[in-house]
């Protein structure tokens, strides 16, 4: 299943165990584009630096976590020149009017006729099916069950 991943999402879902084994899952073929994997790096930098200082996550830890998300998603993650769905972007922009900065991944769904896999509702009515974790991880489940394994 071809979907596209949004910034928050993949700075969530990478800090978390589940949520590295889901993005890793090969039935998933995930893309992200420019601007969005941009935010995240951003953000996902803040978030280890933040449990680092907190004590939360030693330094050693931390570093292992960065690691392994930074793999994660060089590996994982397509990365489509923006050129490749720039045509989409005054599209996206009507689409999506709350968050400009969400503008890029809906231009990448559109481009790529793909869902989105988000948390954040401002995705939710701009004519593109938006998959939520929990509905990735029932999916993941009923094709399990389906296919016997």
């Amino acid at each position: 299943m071809q979907l596209t991943i949004d910034a928050s999402t993949l700075v969530a879902e990478s800090l978390r165990v589940r949520g590295r084994q889901l993005i890793a899952n090969p039935i998933f073929d995930l893309a992200i584009a420019t601007a969005a994997l941009s935010e995240a790096t951003f953000e996902i930098e803040k978030r280890i630096v933040y449990l680092k200082r907190f004590r939360q996550l030693s330094s050693s830890a931390a570093n292992v976590l960065r690691s392994e998300v930074q793999l994660l998603i060089s590996q994982e993650l397509s990365l489509p020149a923006e050129a490749m769905y720039a045509e989409y972007i005054d599209e996206a922009r009507w689409r999506i009017p709350r968050d400009l900065d969400d503008v890029p991944t809906v231009a990448l769904a559109l481009a790529l006729d793909c869902g989105i896999w988000t948390a954040d509702r401002d995705f939710f009515g701009c004519g593109l099916p938006v998959w939520m974790t929990d509905t990735l991880l029932a999916y993941l489940d009923h094709h399990a069950a389906v296919s016997g394994r």
